[in-house]
């Protein structure tokens, strides 16, 4: 019998052993395990879920997240981008969500519903908008992915914000801990070592709060070992008032995805994302979305930890990322394992993935610095970060209209987006250039 030919985990093909690509894999699971759960149990608490369908949910998402993390990695038809981008269920959503859950769970995932069908529709059109998202803009976006993600993985490691014991010595302590294991693995340590720093942070973090009685195994026993997602669970409802919301939102997730795209491509295969590639990931966003919907999950699109991953490790081979998506998709029909992951203390993920986090700003970074960065680029930077960060949550919009709060106050990403995209189109391209060329001309060279 032939043997397989071995492929390199730096390379987008080729077949990786399992003992590689397994630990790969299970990286990528353990960097989006809490996020992909975390907007369920919060919306379903505002939604009066009961704990029976706050469960039923939960295993469906990682069902959903499983099965759309493939069609990322192995496209069908034009939807996916043929990238390891992993999917679950997005955070970035709460905001939006938590004021469409006063019309109650169904009409939440009617909106869902009809949020991912209008996204599917967005993902056609990619090309023809991408004169819109030039290196400059997508750049600045990824920078602003980058910088809102790092706050959530400084809460995650001092425990979790609004848990009990959050900021205490003991979860500072394996927090910290874990993102040292981590930094001295990848730095000291070579080849599949250095790969794996993350699992093997993860693992000694689990030890040290193990011994610090930290550890909690009792949803474990409990779990069922077999279990099979349910189709339609809930029916929906189609209300404007949360329809309409989401439908903005969704246009914001789009243009994420497009920046997890390139910070993908850039980070991992030193080169722009393809019209193809990042049309096929919006595409793959909005169906993961719709389908969720079907199956009682939040909107389902691409998680920007796991880029920061791929930016820190470089490995981009899409078996390793595969391997992943089908643990992800066992925890659908097994919600034993669920439980367990659901048992890792948040201190220790959050000491996992602040390194991962600042990998996808210097991605950005990467992106906009091949771009000549004096005059109007410089501004369109500036400005786009400044005010998209600084208005992120400050509370200086909040006599302003819903939408206008929406837009420039929940989200960093969206503010940035929308300010980086205006600039790019009013202001002139050959300002800087003239401005340049005329004061080299008034001050004489000192060679001269």
């Amino acid at each position: 019998m032939k043997k397989r030919a071995e492929g390199s985990i730096y390379e987008l093909d080729g077949y990786v052993p399992l003992k590689k690509a397994v630990p790969i894999g299970m990286q990528h699971v353990l960097t989006m395990f809490v996020n992909n759960i975390t907007p369920i149990l919060v919306i379903g608490a505002l939604c009066n879920l009961t704990m029976g369908e706050k469960s039923m949910v939960l295993q469906n998402a990682m069902f959903i997240a499983g099965i759309f993390t493939l069609l990322q990695c192995y496209k069908v038809w034009k939807f996916g981008a043929s990238l390891p981008i992993v999917m679950g269920t997005s955070a970035g959503f709460i905001a939006t969500l938590t004021a469409a859950s006063a019309f109650g769970y169904n009409a939440v995932l009617g909106a869902c519903l009809i949020g991912g069908l209008f996204e599917i529709v967005e993902g056609f059109f990619v090309k023809p908008l991408k004169k819109f998202f030039p290196p400059i803009v997508t750049g600045t976006v990824i920078i602003a992915i980058g910088l809102s993600l790092m706050p959530t993985g400084i809460k995650w490691l001092a425990g979790g914000a609004g848990t009990e014991g959050y900021g205490s010595w003991q979860n500072l302590l394996v927090g910290f801990t874990t993102l040292l294991v981590i930094v001295v693995v990848k730095q000291f340590t070579k080849g599949f070592t250095s790969i794996i720093s993350i699992l093997i942070g993860i693992a000694v973090g689990l030890v040290m709060a193990g011994c610090l009685g930290m550890l909690d195994f009792s949803g474990v026993a409990s779990a069922a070992w077999i279990g099979f997602p349910q189709f339609m669970p809930f029916h929906f409802e189609f209300t404007g008032g949360a329809i309409v919301p989401l439908m903005v939102m969704f246009v914001v997730t789009a243009v994420e995805t497009i920046g997890d795209t390139s910070a993908i491509c850039m980070g991992g295969l030193a080169r722009e994302a393809t019209d193809e590639e990042l049309s096929g990931a919006v595409l793959a966003d909005g169906l993961g979305s719709a389908v969720a919907a079907l199956f009682g999950v939040l909107p389902n699109t691409s998680f920007s930890q796991n880029v920061g991953l791929v930016c820190m490790t470089k490995v981009v081979n899409r078996f390793c990322c595969a391997c992943g998506a089908v643990f992800l998709i066992l925890c659908g029909f097994c919600p034993k394992l669920g439980a367990v992951l659901s048992a890792i203390p948040n201190c220790v993920l959050g000491g996992a993935t602040i390194l991962a986090f600042s990998m996808i700003a210097i991605s950005g970074m990467q992106m906009i610095f091949k771009q000549d960065m004096n005059g109007r680029n410089g501004v369109i930077v500036a400005l786009a970060l400044g005010l998209g960060t600084g208005l992120s949550g400050s509370g200086a919009l909040e006599q302003c209209p819903y939408l206008v709060q929406l837009i420039f106050s929940q989200s960093g990403i969206v503010a940035a987006f929308m300010i980086a995209a205006v600039l790019n189109i009013v202001l002139p391209k050959d300002l800087g250039i003239k401005k340049q060329e005329s004061f080299k001309k008034e001050v004489p060279s000192s060679a001269a």
